[in-house]
């Protein structure tokens, strides 16, 4: 799991999230204690390092589509708040989901949380400052994407895959190295 960080709104609209991100991590929510959708929220928040919090109006439907089918069910109201705890259903809901997220992060090569076997020979300290260039770069890449769905030019553009590429090209050298291919 990430650790705690101030929530960057970035990241919010559900357009830029995978398909099934959310409800995968409101079930994975549910599954450590019944919860509110504001308190969902938040731990979803935490859990995603503070890179995305999602909406009201992205969480609200999903636990009434999740009621409705029986994901989830409505506790008696505590102090105002509406709070959910998984069904039988739903947690099988979420097994279903975990192995289509292994499935994904097989397919991408990574494991989560985000890198595993990039930080298994490595402190603490260095898996912090991987983690946090590992953020600094995903939130430079999406909010390029934005400013240039809001503001598109060629130069811009070209100047941004450019530099993707001399990054990937980098690493992947770097990768090579590692493995002996290239001296």
């Amino acid at each position: 799991m990430f650790p705690p960080a101030p929530v960057k709104h970035w990241m919010r609209h559900t357009a830029m999230v995978p398909k099934g991100f959310i409800r995968y991590h409101v079930l994975e929510a549910l599954s450590q204690k019944p919860m509110s959708g504001s308190e969902i929220m938040e731990e979803i928040a935490k859990h995603t390092g503070g890179f995305w919090k999602p909406s009201p109006g992205s969480i609200y439907p999903l636990l009434a589509w999740l009621q409705d089918n029986s994901y989830i069910k409505e506790l008696p109201e505590e102090n105002g708040l509406k709070r959910y705890e998984l069904t039988p259903n739903g947690k099988s809901l979420l097994e279903e989901q975990k192995n289509i997220m292994k499935r994904f992060r097989e397919t991408m090569g990574f494991a989560q949380p985000p890198f595993n076997a990039f930080f298994m020979k490595v402190t603490p300290e260095k898996e912090a400052v991987i983690r946090d260039t590992m953020r600094r770069a995903g939130i430079a890449m999406f909010q390029l994407s934005s400013a240039l769905q809001k503001n598109f030019s060629e130069e811009a553009f070209n100047e941004g895959i450019k530099a993707i590429n001399e990054v990937a090209a980098k690493l992947e050298e770097i990768a090579k190295k590692l493995k002996g291919e290239q001296k």
